[in-house]
């Protein structure tokens, strides 16, 4: 893995203010249980804020991805009344999702459309299909096992009550670790990054661009849809407006963690650490009362300066480099 870079220390560092801040100004803030909580307010948006920062690294961008998660969750339920057992259930979810994922893909790579058009139009199909399917139903009565892993802690499942962590929140660490370790480590990661830095020159590198991007659409689908069994079992029901505008909320979270909107730079990292702000955030303004008006414009200018900060500090740190020295090589 690569060193921290000066983005992502500032994001640290304002995780850091946030919980201090927040911390001294909210009584129980700072309680065990109030600390895990912060984590159900970002756990399943890190999920689909990983995958879209594949994409957006390797040049594509998916805005479908949390309406994938609306016929993901519907599987799930089809699949239960059905008869099905959890196992199943989280197979229906998972391949909803890959499908959904796949004909994105299909769409970008073999007619060559842009990203951000198809996945407009599978936005409106995707959340259309779950609307006029369910209507203004909700499908309940999800078994207990699912209800554990969308609201149960580590503890309950290794006997150690004191030991309070979401089990989210680790579903979250063993994704993102996973996904850093082939972001960063592996020849896979590296192509990533140099298809979304050129993907002409990468393509005459040899590298199979139309596979990777296919592949990176079928990931962003397969995520959504484990987001979706985590919220389906922590809400206990599915619903058409499940996660709705999580899509933006994924997009803020990858910029906010510097990943480059124009592909080829950003880091597994940063767009954690943007999860983590981004998340006890927002859960402390709703322990304030804020209304959701404003943590929106909050969070809004919050993407503005993640846009445009980074490129300020890039320009102020090349003018304070030294100049070669004359005749140096």
């Amino acid at each position: 893995m690569k060193a921290l870079d000066t983005w992502e220390r500032i994001l640290i560092a304002l995780i850091v203010l946030v919980y201090l801040g927040f911390g001294l100004g909210i009584e129980g803030f700072f309680t065990p249980y109030a600390l895990a909580d912060t984590t159900y307010n970002f756990s399943e948006k890190a999920l689909i804020a990983l995958a879209m920062a594949l994409l957006v690294i390797g040049g594509e961008i998916d805005l479908s991805i949390a309406a994938t998660m609306a016929l993901a969750s519907m599987a799930m339920g089809f699949a239960m009344q059905a008869g099905a057992g959890v196992g199943t259930m989280v197979l229906a979810a998972l391949a909803i999702g890959a499908a959904c994922g796949a004909l994105n893909g299909w769409l970008v790579t073999r007619w060559k459309l842009p990203a951000i058009v198809v996945t407009i139009g599978t936005l409106s199909l995707y959340r259309g299909l779950a609307q006029v399917v369910l209507g203004d139903q909700a499908i309940t009565g999800y078994p207990e096992t699912l209800v554990t892993w969308g609201n149960g802690y580590l503890g309950d499942l290794l006997d150690m009550p004191w030991l309070i962590v979401p089990i989210e929140f680790v579903v979250m660490l063993v994704a993102a670790l996973l996904v850093g370790l082939y972001l960063h480590a592996t020849v896979h990661g590296r192509r990533i990054y140099a298809i979304g830095a050129n993907p002409v020159t990468a393509r005459f590198s040899g590298i199979a661009v139309d596979r990777y991007r296919l592949g990176l659409f079928v990931f962003a689908g397969i995520m959504a849809a484990l987001a979706a069994v985590l919220l389906t079992g922590r809400i206990g029901s599915t619903r058409p407006n499940l996660a709705m505008g999580w899509e933006l909320d994924a997009v803020t979270i990858v910029i906010l963690g510097g990943v480059s909107i124009q592909g080829g730079r950003g880091s597994v990292v940063g767009t954690l650490l943007a999860a983590v702000l981004l998340g006890s955030f927002t859960f402390a303004m709703g322990m304030l009362n804020v209304t959701g008006i404003v943590v929106s414009m909050v969070v809004g200018g919050l993407l503005i300066v993640a846009m445009v900060l980074p490129q300020y500090l890039r320009r102020l740190a090349s003018r304070f480099q030294k100049p070669p020295a004359a005749g140096s090589a």
